[in-house]
């Protein structure tokens, strides 16, 4: 068969869903216009362990338009039935929401108000007394003992390490971090009979119909979660948290559909966070930088209740040739809710341990940090012997010294100034692995006017997924963008993974091609046997679609329209499913990146300013250059954050969380952001990754962001911060 046109993928279009954003007409979680919503308030724990001995309601229920307070006392009991499908940490052990009268965390929900008016809400939630049998809280990881541990090893590393004529041994500090997007999580719950409706905040739609019916032990099609848009979710919104189950039992309690809002204070307990981590490196090397050993050990906090765990040992197992490795991972079981994904789940962490220690093994080599890396890029993986599917890290590092002017570094530390200000350099690798296991589906629907419906269940949370696929399927039909319509954030839809882990582009974008290629295929093999279609008897290998018109390839005047075909055989419209399910791996696959960064530190003062930043990515094909821009840019914004902003700071006296509002929690604003640019290689189409050819890329180009500028203000001051973020008192 003719290729078909390429007319969309890879335009830098505008997204098609941005008027309706910029005009407030995009409607989220919280604004859907709901008849007789009531409002529900959660009442969060003061304290941060121990037992409920007693709720005072009294006060809140005498205020005039309060209908329910709800807490363990009386709420019903629930089924919390396993669900082997969930993403959770294994054990079905997520939080039982006024189950019983344990406290686990500061913050817990021990009580919802449900009101008629929001403010009535808020003020009786102020108005309701608990009473504790507290306990001290365990909530410090450098005091609390560790869980066994998870082993991976290769080789002998430590007597590589012990011989080796070249050793370094580090410890890194990395602390929490919370997400913080736009949008505040929310949910409205709704009950018709025994049929529970969601409009929610969610990245999985799936996923949430799947765990509230199993907490609420009814099939999974008596659930169905709607979420069109998502303000921001950078992996918070990826489980179902407490507040859904929350606004569910306000909603069956009283009978009425139920808002639920969480603060910006309760994001900070009410959702996950990425944990801290106590990373240990310890590097080993002949006098050249061959790297022969690299011994790892991790301890990461979780909760009590579940054990969270995160791929943060894949970086240190492959990234760089080193025959002996050997890391050790425990958790740290404390008084907290538990952590979730973050933007680079685990890759992000990994590399500001493992690219920091390379820049210090250069650094004590006397070798450029480029060159070091170059020195130790391995031919195939070696945690697995496989073959990379497309590994083109050295023309990253290549293309990226040379756009950022690399060679013109001194490579002195302290040596380069700008008046007061001391200039740095510096850079990190990154990288990602392509997700697997997951099945995924897409509706394609042509209609005889012409224009084609693509349905999946599928989130969008900011970069770009209405365009991005409605791109892949106006190639594939042989349409205009303008006469597709894609639709997303509906769990009734085809089936999805989650939107997270950099997965949504090739599994539903390859779900999407599937389907479309389908129908094309369909309509070109009704056209070429019909006899009255001026394409019978055409070979059908020989018919291409453009702008809805079938046609021979080599002779366009001979054919006819979707809507004509289709009129003329009395059918209003054609439908598939297409799907993908990635098989078994046979190759190594990872997305790739390399990080420049230039800081000014001021001389006196510690401060920080990054002055520009330069990303190189292998990602695979780029089907739409505007997006993929806009997800590298914000991606290095968040690294900005993580490098010299963002902590989460507790009171280990109750567990409170000292700074859970946006005006102690730093994050990046206009004015930390400077000169951003992202090149992404031609050519890097990965067909073993997905059969659309990308690798995925809105995680990768976080990874390694951090570590560049922690890496750039070593080279600017001499002054090694092993503590992130790296802070003007660390500095002075």
């Amino acid at each position: 068969m003719s290729p078909q046109p390429q007319a969309a993928v890879g335009a830098p279009l505008t997204r098609v869903d941005g008027r309706l954003k910029v005009t407030g007409k995009a409607t989220y979680a919280a604004e859907h216009d709901i008849k007789g919503v009531v409002h529900a308030v959660i009442v969060d724990s003061t304290m941060g362990r121990g037992r409920i001995t007693g709720i005072d309601t009294r006060a809140a229920l005498a205020q005039p338009g309060v209908l329910k307070v709800i807490s363990h006392l009386n709420a019903p009991k629930l089924v919390y039935r396993g669900n082997p499908e969930s993403i959770d940490p294994p054990g079905n052990k997520q939080l039982r929401i006024f189950q019983d009268d344990k406290v686990l965390f500061h913050g817990q929900p021990v009580a919802v108000v449900v009101a008629t008016a929001l403010e009535t809400a808020q003020h009786a939630a102020s108005l309701v007394k608990v009473r504790y049998d507290a306990a001290k809280p365990s909530t410090d990881m450098a005091s609390a003992p560790a869980g066994e541990p998870v082993h991976y090893a290769r080789g002998d590393a430590d007597k590589a390490f012990a011989s080796a004529a070249v050793r370094l041994d580090v410890t890194y500090q990395l602390p929490r971090a919370h997400h913080n997007a736009m949008e505040p999580h929310a949910t409205i719950a709704r009950w018709d009979g025994d049929e529970l409706i969601l409009w929610d905040k969610t990245q999985w739609p799936i996923g949430t119909q799947k765990d509230l019916a199993a907490v609420f032990g009814i099939p999974k099609d008596s659930v169905r979660v709607i979420s069109p848009f998502v303000g921001g979710g950078f992996g918070n919104a990826i489980r179902a948290w407490p507040h859904i189950a929350t606004a569910a039992i306000a909603a069956r309690e009283t009978g009425r559909p139920v808002k639920l809002v969480l603060s910006r204070k309760q994001l900070y307990f009410g959702t996950g966070f990425r944990p801290a981590y106590e990373y240990r490196v310890r590097l080993g090397s002949d006098r050249r930088g061959r790297v022969s050993a690299m011994v790892q050990h991790l301890k990461a906090e979780t909760s009590t209740y579940e054990n969270f765990t995160e791929g943060v040992l894949h970086a240190g197992q492959m990234v760089y040739n080193a025959p002996h490795v050997r890391q050790e991972y425990r958790t740290v079981p404390l008084d907290v809710n538990t952590p979730v994904w973050m933007r680079g789940p685990g890759f992000a962490t990994a590399a500001i341990a493992v690219e920091s220690a390379m820049d210090e093994l250069a650094h004590k080599l006397g070798i450029d940090p480029v060159e070091l890396r170059l020195r130790n890029e391995p031919e195939e993986d070696p945690s697995n012997g496989l073959p990379f599917s497309t590994r083109r890290l050295r023309e990253c590092l290549a293309t990226g010294a040379r756009e950022f002017g690399w060679s013109r570094r001194n490579p002195k530390p302290r040596s380069t100034r700008d008046g007061d200000w001391l200039i740095g350099t510096g850079m990190a690798t990154g990288i990602m692995d392509v997700p697997r296991g997951f099945t995924t589906q897409a509706r394609v629907r042509l209609d005889a006017d012409g224009t084609a419906l693509v349905e999946a269940a599928t989130s969008d949370m900011g970069p770009g997924t209405y365009t991005s696929q409605s791109q892949v399927a106006a190639d594939a039909l042989g349409l205009t963008m303008r006469t597709v319509t894609f639709r997303l954030g509906d769990s009734a839809m085809p089936l999805t993974p989650p939107h997270g882990g950099s997965m949504t582009m090739a599994m539903v974008g390859s779900a999407v091609q599937d389907g479309c290629d389908t129908l094309r295929k369909q309509a070109i093999k009704l056209a070429v046997e019909d006899e009255r279609s001026p394409l019978y008897g055409v070979d059908a290998g020989d018919v291409v679609v453009r702008a809805g018109r079938l046609h021979v390839s080599d002779n366009p005047a001979r054919g006819e329209t979707y809507g004509q075909l289709l009129t003329r055989n009395d059918r209003t419209h054609l439908e598939v499913l297409g799907s993908y399910t990635a098989g078994e791996a046979r190759s190594s696959m990872y997305s790739y990146s390399v990080t420049f960064a230039e800081v000014a530190v001021d001389a006196r003062l510690g401060l920080v300013r990054v002055r520009r930043m330069l990303g190189v990515y292998d990602a695979g094909r780029i089907i739409s250059p505007k997006l993929a821009d806009s997800q590298a840019l914000g991606g290095q914004v968040g690294g900005i954050g993580a490098a010299l902003l963002e902590h989460t700071v507790t009171d280990h006296r109750d567990g409170r969380i000292v700074n859970a509002d946006l005006a102690n929690y730093m994050v990046p604003v206009n004015a930390d952001v400077p000169d951003l640019r992202a090149i992404f290689l031609d050519g890097g189409n990965d067909i073993e990754a997905a059969p659309i050819g990308v690798k995925g890329l809105g995680e990768v180009v976080h990874i390694g962001v951090a570590p560049a500028i922690a890496n750039a203000v070593f080279h600017a001051t001499g002054r090694r911060v092993r503590q992130l973020p790296i802070t003007a008192e660390a500095l002075l």
